[in-house]
């Protein structure tokens, strides 16, 4: 029996802590004991986790690395408490660029494995990302962009792309409780954005292409579902009514079952900024879902829309979403579906969270042999 101890700062954002636990609860029980080791046990999502059954430590597994003397004492402190749980493997969902863990898990002899979860690596961070990887025995990766921009020639690197539950994530008709909640008629189509609003995932570019899909069809609202109370949300609230598209925007908040909302949806986008996303699942449950899906042509979008060019989109550029937007919304409703059914299918062969669970298992066994 493998012990695997997944280590996540917290719940507080469900995203994260849904893909552990999406892969947590599906490891062979056979061949894997799981523990989940966070900081705090606030959060909307750690109640879910608890009831999963799965052990969870409450331990302050990081610690400032400056001054170092002081450092390496709290390392070791923190390699005590790692070693009293005593997992063969300590898998890290750390978002960050810290090397306290890795190093608490070397002084405790441990073998320690991170996911790299973000497209974040040079500046302030990076003499820090190069200890991390260090470190580390095996590098998770989420898509093939990282590979080649900060694991090139690195034999520690395996691809493992996020999953989807497609028997959760399918086509559906319409939640009719949530159709009477937002004030919804039937004439009305639906866009639909899934993503907390920070200044990353360019919801002001989706703001104003969606500006010139309104000059031309009435019909269209806009759903933008995620934590809009961020400095960078109130100022997207504000230009919705600058636009004048006070009317034609609905700002949703974070809400648990996204399944629920997808189901009102036509079409589904993520005009993420920058150097790009991970392994991003909303777009992924979306195609689960069903629905016609465009994305910006960034690092891990580019990965998961590789087959279909046509729906990746210029990151950034308005008329370019624009476009993209006005030929999606000026089809039919069949037309989309008949679209979101190869995406469905799509994801079903390259991304279902069977094949994610499968290749975790295949790099924690080799890690042991």
């Amino acid at each position: 029996m493998i012990k695997i101890l997944f280590t996540i700062p917290n719940f507080d954002t469900a995203g994260s802590g849904r893909a552990l636990l999406q892969v947590a609860k599906r490891l062979d029980p056979k061949r894997f004991e799981v523990h989940i080791a966070c900081m705090h046990n606030r959060g909307t999502f750690f109640k879910t986790v608890e009831e999963s059954g799965i052990p969870i430590h409450i331990i302050q597994y990081t610690t400032p690395m400056k001054p170092y003397l002081k450092g390496i004492k709290a390392c070791y402190d923190i390699s005590r408490k790692l070693k009293a749980i005593a997992p063969d493997i300590i898998h890290s969902m750390h978002y960050a660029a810290d090397y306290s863990e890795p190093l608490a898990a070397k002084m405790a002899g441990i073998t320690w494995v991170y996911t790299k979860k973000n497209m974040n690596w040079g500046g302030a961070s990076k003499n820090a990302w190069l200890v991390r990887t260090f470190l580390a025995s095996a590098i998770a990766v989420q898509n093939t962009d990282m590979l080649q921009e900060f694991f090139k020639n690195s034999k520690k690197t395996t691809l493992i792309p996020r999953g989807v539950d497609v028997a959760v994530f399918k086509p559906v008709i319409r939640n009719e409780d949530l159709v009477k909640h937002w004030q919804l008629d039937s004439k009305q189509r639906i866009v639909m954005c899934v993503a907390n609003l920070v200044p990353v995932k360019g919801i002001e570019v989706l703001l104003q292409a969606f500006q010139l899909v309104c000059e031309q069809l009435d019909d269209w609202i806009l759903m933008l579902v995620g934590d809009a109370t961020s400095d960078y949300g109130l100022e997207m609230i504000k230009l919705t009514q600058t636009l004048g598209l006070k009317n034609r925007v609905l700002f949703c908040g974070k809400q648990g079952r996204i399944q629920d909302y997808l189901s009102l949806a036509e079409l589904f986008v993520l005009p993420t900024l920058g150097s790009g996303e991970g392994s991003p699942v909303s777009l992924l449950e979306a195609m689960a879902a069903g629905k016609n899906v465009l994305g910006a042509a960034v690092s891990g979008i580019k990965d998961q829309l590789q087959p279909f060019p046509e729906h990746l989109v210029v990151a950034g550029n308005v008329a370019s979403w624009g476009k993209a937007l006005l030929a999606c919304c000026s089809k039919t409703r069949a037309e989309n579906i008949q679209i979101g059914n190869r995406f469905r299918d799509y994801v079903v062969q390259n991304y279902h969270i069977d094949k994610e669970v499968a290749t975790c298992q295949e790099l924690y066994l080799k890690l042991t042999n």
